[in-house]
Order: C-alpha cells, then structure tokens, then sequence
C-alpha cells in the first residue's frame, strides 16, 4: 500500500514538471528567449567615450634652467662681499668687488684726456669751417680723439674685471671667498641657478622613442614630496642614439614656480603618449578563448548577449575596446561566468561609467 502511494506521488509530481515546462516552453516562445532559464543577477557599465592614453616611465635627473659658476678674472684681492648664501639675486646686481684703486686712478685720468680730446676736437672744427685751420689739422684731432676713447674703454674693462655681477636672475649658492681674498683667475667666487623652471633628462629605450614627441604631457615626483605631482611638457629629444644601450635622450621642462625642485633631484618620470578618444570596460568583463574575447552585453530585454570584441591596450583595471561594442550599451561586469548567450539578466546597481570626454580618466 506505501509502495502504490509513493508511486502516485512520484506520478504527480512528474506531471507537475511537465506541465511547467510545457508553459515555460510556451512563455519562452512568446518572448523570444530560451526556456526553462531563471535570470542572473548581474552588474553592468555603460560604454561611454573617454580620453585614453598610455604611459611611458623612466628615472631623470633635475637641471638648472640656467646656471654657472662665477669665477674671478684677475688676481686681486676682495675688497667687499654683496651677497649671502642662497640669495636671489637679479641680472646686473653686483655680487663681489675686488680691489681697484689703481685701475680707479686710470679711469679718471682717461676720461679727463677723452673730454680734453673732445674740446680740442670741437675748436678746430669750428675753425675749421672759417678756413682758419687746414682740414688735416681736423682729421688729427678727430684721431686723438678716438685714441682716447678706446683707452678709456680698455681701463672701463679692466674695472670691470673687478665687479663679479649676476648675469641672469637666479638663486645663489654658498659664498666660497671673504673681504681680503686672494682670487685669482678661476677662482670660484659662488653658483647661480636659475629654477624658476626645471629640466629633466631621461633616457627611454628605442622601441618606444616613436611613440614620444614633442609636446607631450609629462608628470614628475620626487622622493622629497611624495604627496605632489609636478606637470610639464617634452622640449626635444636627442638626435642620436647610445650604440651600447640602445636609448635616447629627452629633455622635458617643468615650472618652478615655487621652488621646490632643486638641480640633481631624482625624478620618477611618465611621459603621457598616444592621447585619443575612444572606449575601455573593466577588465573583469572580458572573456579571453584562445586568441579570442568577448564579453557579454545586456540587450534593452535584459537579455545577456555575448559579444566578441577586438582589443586595444590595456592597463592594471581596464582593456580598451577597438571594435564590437557601442556608445550607450550595457557590458556586464560582474556575473560574467554564470551567463551564456540568450541567458536572462537581472541587472543589479550599476557600475559608475567611465569619465566623459576631456576630464582625466
């Protein structure tokens, strides 16, 4: 009796599955999707067209934007010091005077021979137009006269030997000599730099100079300010390449503004490179088969449609998508590896979109 029972319950139940299959199979049908197939809870992105780029990194080396070292011209010795260590000076300010008394003496005695060649000079010119005096006589003064003036330039010069100055607007370095200073030609009087903007030198590998050009955004960090991002642009690119470590050159430029970058800082470079247009989906959403990808799209009826892609760069989070998807469509992200083709979809909170055109991404 048990036995019979439980048979009826097994007959029941099996007529109640097939009957619901029969309506799923119905239902399916009518709708256009397979039966028999419960929705996956899925997260999805809208494609929308971003701004992509790559980046190129690279270690460099902090420059000057200008700087020397001032050295003295002569022998002599300091007779006054117009500088501290790690002044900012402008171009023309006097920095060091040496000792010039004899050179001050010849100074004057020239320019007073200058001035009498010059009033001669005018005298006979004016007698020279009554016919008082003979033109030679004119054409000689005028000689004396110019004489003069090239001495008084030589002696102008050798007081300026005596006048260390600031030949552009910088900051100085530590003051190596003191007031009584013997200095000779070649001695190191300070440094000057110029920072009110930064050059970094750094070398990138030959297979990637191509993608490099002038122009290019770059940012820089320092070890000194982690926390800081310094931006710049690519100003040339050397003309050869190093035979033994098939590299180039680049020189980039980067505002100062305030100060922080110093010459020789280490800087940790990224070229920004191959600027466009264009689309890119999480990485978790591809579906890699052999040489193959796709992902899987949610159609307007929330239906998963799987989709094969072509696929462009990629970075740690997300892959570029040359061709196979559209602007507006919704790539599911997360559910990926339950869905087949035809599969129900119920999307779930979606993921925030790329940015838009022309913000950072």
């Amino acid at each position: 009796m048990r036995i019979f029972v439980a048979l009826l319950a097994v007959a029941a139940l099996g007529g109640g599955v097939y009957w619901f299959v029969l309506a799923d199979r119905e239902e399916a049908a009518a709708n256009g999707r397979p039966s028999f197939n419960r929705a996956v809870p899925v997260r999805v992105v809208t494609v929308a067209q971003e701004k992509l780029s790559e980046t190129v990194e690279a270690l460099g080396t902090a420059v000057a934007n200008e700087s020397v070292t001032l050295t003295a011209n002569v022998t002599e010795t300091v007779r006054s010091v117009a500088f501290e260590d790690g002044q900012y000076v402008a171009a023309g300010d006097v920095l060091v005077e040496l000792t010039s008394a004899e050179e001050g003496s010849q100074l004057r005695e020239a320019e007073v021979a200058v001035a009498d060649a010059r009033r001669k000079l005018i005298r006979l010119e004016d007698l020279g137009k009554r016919s008082l005096v003979s033109t030679s006589e004119v054409d000689d003064a005028r000689a004396v006269l110019e004489g003069a003036e090239a001495r008084l330039a030589t002696v102008r010069a050798r007081v300026g030997d005596r006048l260390i100055t600031a030949p552009f607007d910088g900051v100085l370095g530590f003051r190596d000599v003191s007031v009584g200073t013997l200095v000779t030609p070649g001695t190191t009087i300070t440094t000057l730099d110029d920072i009110s903007r930064i050059k970094v030198d750094f070398t990138v590998p030959e297979a990637v100079l191509g993608s490099i050009s002038l122009g290019d955004a770059l940012q820089a960090q320092s070890v000194a300010f982690r926390d800081q991002t310094f931006r710049g642009r690519v100003e040339s690119i050397g003309s050869r390449i190093d035979p033994v470590t098939r590299s180039a050159q680049v020189r980039a430029v980067l505002p100062n503004d305030d100060g922080l970058l110093r010459p020789g800082m280490l800087l940790t470079v990224n070229v920004i490179v191959n600027e466009r247009l264009g689309i890119r989906v999480p990485a978790r959403a591809v579906v890699q088969e052999s040489v193959r990808a796709y992902v899987f799209v949610a159609t307007a009826e929330d239906i998963a449609e799987r989709r094969e892609v072509k696929l462009g760069s990629r970075s740690a989070d997300h892959v570029e998508i040359l061709a196979g998807l559209k602007i507006g469509e919704r790539v599911v992200v997360s559910g990926v590896v339950k869905l087949r083709d035809g599969s129900s979809v119920a999307v779930q909170a979606a993921v925030a979109p790329p940015a838009t055109p022309g913000k950072d991404s």
